[in-house]
């Protein structure tokens, strides 16, 4: 007997195992999901251009320029935990060769500088703060180096490696994302430097193997191809990235934005935009900072987008984020409290044009644990799904989510509700879904919503659908 239970055990776990979805093209790495999965970070530019109001520094700065009078990491980190950030990059390096933790691969750092008396360490001070704040870190670390005597040499390539190993090496913690871009200008000798990115790569991942790299190709994520924090309406996480590199050597922006839908690599957007017209913070720019609402579009165009959205916030010359800058966060969270608080699909009946079996059921979508999906029948790249609502709810705003580690497979969908007469009729259309997608509807008030999947490569796989309301 007991022998039979085995063997029917066995059996089960076999029919389990080949009955399951399988992956469709290029799937995210385990560190790649939990990137994603933090939807909004907190990007910080600091260092001497914040007293020189420079965007750009020359270089040639003296180190006394940099010099906080009240620098609170702590209160950089509880703005962005409040904010809803999951993490905070600094740029620790700008392309003046700055370095705001003692590097020994250069002399013009914090240690050089009278603030602290030069025993300061601006990263030390934020990854302790992170830590008590429950926040990942990442850095920025320029390879453009207005500073350095050996930029635009080949000797250059190993001091930058070696002054990346410094940061990734343990001392300052695990860190999540090191942000590359391919600035790169003149050296002294009037020659560009030719980086050497697979060292430069090697450098990080040898120390850091779960950091997510970023540049215009990755490999970890792609910038979003423009600095004003917005994804394309259609955006595939993955991209051919053979042959591009970052900087002048960048895929086109269109490839950049929408990603190419059957890309080789999974490399998935960061959409960066600062919270002020420029990087650096600027007393003349106090006035300027970016409403809720522009800040609700960005949310909607990148989060909502399939994109994670990088959120620049730089602090003052105290070394402290400005009070205007921390009161628009919180009116921001505030409103997105607001409106996805309530998920108005909640209760809903859900009916299926198929499913892949029992275990990938429609009611799956509104789950709360992220591994539990909705599956149509293996060879249906058509589905439909309709929600019947527990009564009639007042809604603009309709939210999917695909189960990405079976990869990105939804083209284009369209959204319908029943007319009087009971016909459904066409309130949206939409193209790619990804790890969010966020579409902004009619408001509507209606209790029955339809989603018919138009063209997918391969079965639907969808974890997650809401439906909102936004005044506006």
């Amino acid at each position: 007997m007991k022998r039979i239970l085995i063997i029917l055990l066995a059996a089960l776990t076999a029919f389990a195992c080949v009955h399951a979805p399988a992956p469709c093209g290029p799937v995210p790495t385990g560190a790649q999901l939990e990137w994603q999965k933090m939807e909004m970070n907190l990007f910080v530019h600091f260092g001497p251009n914040t007293f020189s109001g420079r965007e750009w520094g020359l270089g040639t700065e003296a180190e006394d320029l940099f010099n906080p009078s009240a620098l609170d990491c702590r209160q950089w980190a509880d703005i962005a935990r409040r904010a809803g950030m999951k993490g905070i990059i600094l740029t620790v390096k700008h392309h003046d060769g700055f370095c705001l933790w003692p590097s020994p691969e250069s002399s013009h750092t914090v240690r050089e500088s009278r603030w602290q008396n030069g025993n300061g360490d601006v990263l030390k001070e934020l990854s302790e703060a992170c830590v008590a704040a429950g926040l990942k870190m990442g850095v920025y670390i320029s390879p453009w180096d207005r500073n350095d005597p050996a930029y635009g040499a080949p000797e250059y390539n190993e001091k930058y490696a070696r002054t990346l190993r410094s940061v990734h090496d343990g001392r300052y913690g695990v860190l999540f994302e090191q942000w590359f871009d391919g600035a790169c200008g003149e050296g002294p000798s009037g020659r560009v430097q030719e980086y050497d990115w697979p060292l430069f790569h090697r450098s990080v991942l040898s120390l850091n193997p779960g950091a997510v790299l970023f540049s215009d190709v990755g490999p970890g994520c792609r910038w979003v191809g423009n600095e004003r924090g917005l994804a394309g309406e259609t955006n595939w996480s993955t991209l051919d990235a053979d042959g591009y590199a970052p900087g002048a050597g960048a895929p086109p922006e269109r490839s950049l934005g929408e990603g190419d839908e059957d890309g080789q690599y999974w490399i998935p957007a960061e959409a960066d935009v600062s919270i002020r017209p420029g990087w650096f913070w600027r007393e003349s720019e106090n006035g300027k900072v970016k409403s809720v609402d522009e800040l609700m579009d960005i949310y909607i165009g990148s989060v909502g987008r399939n994109a994670l959205l990088l959120l620049n916030v730089p602090p003052d010359t105290t070394g402290r984020i400005h009070p205007v800058d921390s009161a628009r966060l919180m009116a921001f969270r505030e409103r997105l409290d607001r409106v996805f608080g309530e998920n108005l699909a909640e209760g809903a009946s859900v009916r299926t044009s198929s499913s892949f079996g029992p275990r990938y059921r429609g009611g799956n979508m509104l789950d709360d644990r992220y591994d539990r999906f909705w599956a149509a029948a293996g060879r249906d790249t058509c589905a439909t799904f309709e929600l019947e609502l527990p009564g009639e709810r007042l809604f603009s705003i309709l939210e999917l989510k695909e189960y990405i580690p079976l990869g990105q497979r939804i083209r284009s969908f369209v959204v319908e509700i029943p007319d009087g007469d009971g016909e459904w009729r066409t309130l949206a259309e939409g193209t790619t879904v990804g790890y969010r997608r966020l579409l902004r509807i009619p408001p509507v008030r209606s209790q029955r919503l339809r989603v018919r999947i138009l063209s997918s490569k391969a079965s639907p796989v969808l974890c997650g659908v809401g439906l909102y309301f936004e005044e506006r």
